[in-house]
């Protein structure tokens, strides 16, 4: 079978078309504007966690479809493994970020149970809004962080970088666990039965499309996944399985070298026929036409 080569948004990436970036290796990359983030406008995955804050102007982006508009004092938390489309920003653009691979942030995180809860809900709620306070704490730990990942001939710049990320991190959990406590305890319970589903789907939606097969994951029935599903997202299950999987055919016939045939093993298609009628049932045109524009 052909290798996959379909470019990602990655640190490493990142690195090159960014000017006098700050770093670490390809796990941490520092980003002083956000405007010259270099994300494409066509489907990209994202393999790292970005975590940035527009302090002036507007962003408009895509992840997994669903848009999103980013505005003065927002925060944007976008996981790995995610599909970012449609990039657009405003001329009076200004904000910070930050890039993170995975392994980083976990050893950064690393037996913080409670951390890692509030991050999967930011899967749901990847924009959210910041207090002038917390917006000038968030700018404070980017400053020092910068500083320390400047520090090349640190003997302890990495354990210290990520000890300052660590406090920054809880600052925005804390942030994010503000935000959940709004909501009332149904909702909550709500969005952690969505949560689980997309992190499944994600995992698993290149070789399994049942409904029922993720409602046995999270031992509940299908028909309340599908209502919570819906309830929090507006979106069945069977949308968000689709737009997983159309997405994902969309990279690999525009960016890889793989055959229809091999696409239609590698996504557990029965047949060709059935990946065609399909692809053309969610977009309007077959998988060769989608290939040649």
């Amino acid at each position: 079978m052909s290798q996959i080569h379909f470019e990602e948004i990655s640190i490493a990436s990142t690195k090159k078309k960014l000017r006098n970036a700050s770093y670490i290796d390809d796990d941490l990359v520092l980003i002083d504007d956000l405007a010259s983030l270099p994300w494409p406008n066509e489907p990209r995955r994202l393999n790292c966690i970005l975590l940035a804050f527009c302090s002036a102007g507007k962003v408009q982006y895509s992840v997994n479809t669903e848009e999103y508009m980013v505005r003065a004092n927002d925060a944007i938390i976008i996981s790995e493994g995610t599909i970012a489309d449609s990039y657009m920003v405003s001329h009076d653009l200004k904000g910070v970020g930050l890039m993170m691979s995975s392994n980083f942030f976990k050893d950064t995180v690393h037996s913080v149970h409670d951390l890692s809860q509030l991050f999967l809900y930011a899967r749901s709620h990847p924009v959210f809004k910041l207090s002038p306070t917390e917006a000038e704490t968030l700018v404070n730990y980017y400053n020092t962080i910068k500083q320390k990942v400047d520090e090349t001939e640190h003997h302890f710049r990495s354990a210290v970088v990520k000890s300052i990320i660590m406090a920054m991190i809880y600052d925005i959990s804390n942030v994010l666990y503000r935000l959940q406590q709004v909501s009332d305890k149904r909702q909550t319970r709500a969005e952690t039965i969505f949560t689980s589903f997309i992190n499944n789907v994600e995992k698993n939606f290149r070789s399994e499309r049942r409904v029922s097969w993720y409602a046995e994951q999270q031992h509940i029935t299908p028909k309340y996944l599908s209502e919570t599903v819906k309830q929090v997202s507006r979106r069945t299950p069977n949308e968000w399985i689709d737009n997983y999987v159309v997405l994902e055919l969309r990279v690999l016939l525009k960016n890889s070298t793989m055959s229809i045939k091999e696409i239609t093993q590698h996504l557990n298609f029965p047949n060709q026929s059935f990946l065609g009628k399909y692809f053309k049932e969610h977009v309007g045109m077959s998988p060769s036409e989608y290939r040649k524009i």
